[in-house]
C-alpha cells in the first residue's frame, strides 16, 4: 500500500493507520500531495480496516507549509477526482467527514490551507516550541478557501478569528490552545506518547458508537457543504485577480516557498506594501 503514494509514509498498527507527510523540500500542498490525500480518504471513508487515522509529519520544520501557489489550478483539480469539483474545501470536508476518526500530531508548522487541513480533523495536539499555526491568506487579500473561517470562528469565536485571519501572524501551540484552536499542547516528547495512547483506545471502542458520535458532533457543528464552497469560489476567484497576483510575485521573490526564508514567514508577508 505504501508503495501507491508519492508525498506520504503509512504504517497500519492494527486499527491505527499512521500517515506521515513526507513531501520534500517543504510539504506544500501540492497536486501531488492532494492525489495522496485523495487516496487516504477514500481508504478512511470505508471504516475500515481502519478505526482512527493519526496525521504527522516527516519534515521537523513543517507539517503542511501552505499550498503550492504556483499550481492552485492544478491542485484544485486534483481533488475534483473525489469532490466532484476543483475544491480544496470540499475536499476537506470530506476529511472531516470519514467514518474514521482523525487526529493530527502537529510538530512543525502548519499554515493556510496546511492549517485548514488540521482544522478538519477530529483533533489536534502540539508540541510546544515546535508547532506553528497561521491562517494567512489574507496578507494576499484572499478569503481562507479551505474552511479556515467555518472552523476558526466556531472555535475561537468572532473576535479571535478576526484577529487569526486578519493579522496573518504566527501563533504558538501554546496560544493556539488557549484560543481552543487545538485540543492540548505537550512538551515535545510527550506529545507522540499521548497521541498513540488516545488513538489505541479510540480503536478499542465500538466502531459504530464512534461513527455515532461523529455524526452527531459534525451534524452540530460542521458547516453546510454550500459555506464551504463559497469559501473556496472566493479564494479561486480572488486568486486570478491583478492585484493577488502580483502579491504572490513580491512574495516569491522575498522568499516565500523557500524553506529557510518561510521559518519567518510572517516577516515576508507582513513587508508586502513596502
Amino acid at each position: 500500500m505504501a508503495d501507491d503514494y508519492e508525498t506520504l509514509d503509512l504504517h497500519a498498527d492494527g486499527a491505527i493507520l499512521f500517515v506521515t507527510i513526507n513531501a520534500p523540500p517543504m510539504n506544500l500542498l501540492g497536486p501531488e500531495l492532494v492525489r495522496d490525500l485523495v487516496s487516504i480518504i477514500e481508504i478512511l471513508d470505508r471504516g475500515e480496516p481502519y478505526k482512527v487515522a493519526v496525521f504527522r509529519s516527516a519534515d521537523p520544520d513543517y507539517f503542511i507549509a501552505h499550498v503550492d501557489v504556483t499550481k492552485i489550478a492544478a491542485y484544485r483539480q486534483e481533488a475534483a477526482r473525489l469532490t466532484g469539483e476543483a475544491s480544496i474545501a470540499l475536499l476537506f470536508r470530506r476529511l472531516a467527514e470519514t467514518k474514521a476518526v482523525t487526529i493530527a500530531q502537529i510538530e512543525a508548522r502548519a499554515r493556510g490551507a496546511g492549517n485548514e487541513f488540521i482544522l478538519n480533523c477530529d483533533m489536534r495536539f502540539a508540541a510546544r516550541g515546535r508547532a506553528v499555526f497561521s491562517q494567512n491568506e489574507g496578507a494576499f487579500g484572499l478569503v481562507p478557501g479551505g474552511g479556515g473561517a467555518q472552523h476558526l470562528v466556531r472555535m475561537l469565536g468572532r473576535g479571535r478569528a478576526f484577529e487569526v485571519m486578519l493579522s496573518a501572524e504566527d501563533y504558538d501551540a501554546e496560544l493556539a490552545e488557549h484560543y481552543g484552536w487545538i485540543n492540548r499542547s505537550f512538551e515535545p516528547a510527550k506529545l507522540a506518547p499521548f497521541v498513540e495512547a488516545l488513538a489505541a483506545r479510540i480503536a478499542t471502542l465500538p466502531a459504530s458508537g464512534a461513527r455515532a458520535i461523529k455524526d452527531r458532533v459534525n451534524a452540530i457543528s460542521l458547516a453546510s457543504v454550500e459555506e464551504f464552497r463559497r469559501d473556496s469560489d472566493l479564494f479561486g476567484e480572488g486568486a486570478r485577480t491583478p492585484e493577488v497576483q502580483q502579491r504572490i510575485r513580491t512574495a516569491i521573490e522575498r522568499g516565500f516557498q523557500s524553506r529557510d526564508a518561510e521559518i519567518d514567514a510572517s516577516r515576508i508577508l507582513g513587508s508586502l506594501d513596502n
